[in-house]
């Protein structure tokens, strides 16, 4: 393994990578880093402020300098943004971690999530759009994937389980 994030997870929007990371953490006694807070503390605003004032490629450039930063400087658990496996240096970047893809299907991620207008890319026809970005966004989930956890159905105890399980890492 690559020295770094003891687990970093990947996937859609709303698919619960905090709440699960924030758990794996716990459970690990490490910490718990998520790149879009670094972004918000770094930037003073929110990301949708930064999708909407600056535009989704600019907001792209600044996921991928944190995406390094934390992967460079964190050792316990790390949760990207959803969008943040488009990047391939990014995903080359990711080789020989253990990265977790969470994933979700449609149903959930409207229980879940509301779908609502708070997400950037989910504004217009939420639930076609993110159909759509999963059809874009899946195999890249996939490719650097070291295990893909299903969340569908599940409590956030016990995806952090089946994270761990995955891995077959130990709890502290």
């Amino acid at each position: 393994m690559t020295a770094g994030p003891l687990v970093v997870l990947v996937g859609p929007m709303g698919v619960g990578k905090t709440t699960v990371g924030a758990l794996l953490a716990e459970r690990l006694g490490c910490a718990y880093r998520d790149t879009d807070g670094d972004i918000v503390a770094e930037q003073g605003r929110t990301i949708a402020d930064i999708f909407v004032d600056d535009g989704e490629p600019a907001f792209r450039a600044i996921e991928k300098r944190a995406v390094g930063r934390a992967l460079a400087g964190h050792d316990g658990v790390l949760a990207l943004g959803g969008g943040s496996i488009l990047d391939e240096d990014t995903r080359t970047l990711l080789t020989g971690h253990r990265v977790v893809y969470l994933s979700m299907e449609v149903e959930e991620a409207v229980q879940r999530t509301g779908l609502n207008v708070a997400r950037p890319l989910l504004a217009v026809n939420p639930r076609r759009q993110w159909r759509d970005l999963m059809e874009a966004r899946r195999h890249l989930y996939t490719e650097v994937a070291s295990a893909v956890v299903p969340t569908d159905g599940r409590t956030p105890e016990e995806v952090a389980q089946a994270v761990l399980d995955a891995l077959e890492l130990k709890e502290a």
